[in-house]
């Protein structure tokens, strides 16, 4: 296979990063060397992946293959969303207006507030005593 025809992507949401690979082909789709359905056990997870693909009627256009790590399962489901989109964007620069609209080209930035020194956490303080 041609390198013309592979869109490589990277999507991210809170602490996971997802490379994403696209190819023409039926429709399968690999997260870390494993089908989907493995991969992600619950119906709502892959449904939110491939709502990029669903929206630009692509789902049986492209094989997907995905390298996901950190976060947890539901942040890494919005990586390969945002790593999807991003892909399908080089592949045809004609869908960014319907995929602007739906809200799945700009990343999800919202993570983890760290927990400041001298304090019991993010925003918890300890109680204060003025006697």
């Amino acid at each position: 296979m041609n390198k013309e025809n592979i869109y490589y992507a990277t999507g991210k949401r809170k602490n996971a990063i997802a490379r994403t690979w696209l190819k023409p082909g039926s429709g399968e789709i690999i997260v870390n060397n494993r089908p989907v359905d493995d991969y992600f056990k619950l119906q709502a997870m892959k449904t939110n992946m491939t709502q990029p693909l669903v929206l630009t009627n692509t789902l049986e256009s492209f094989n997907i293959t995905v390298r996901v790590m950190g976060g947890g399962i539901s942040g890494q489901a919005g990586a390969i969303r945002h790593g999807i989109t991003k892909a399908l964007l080089i592949a045809n620069p004609d869908l960014r207006q319907l995929l602007k609209k739906a809200g799945f080209v700009t990343r999800d930035s919202r993570v983890k507030e760290r927990k400041k020194y001298g304090q019991k956490g993010a925003r918890a303080r300890f109680q204060f005593s003025k006697r």
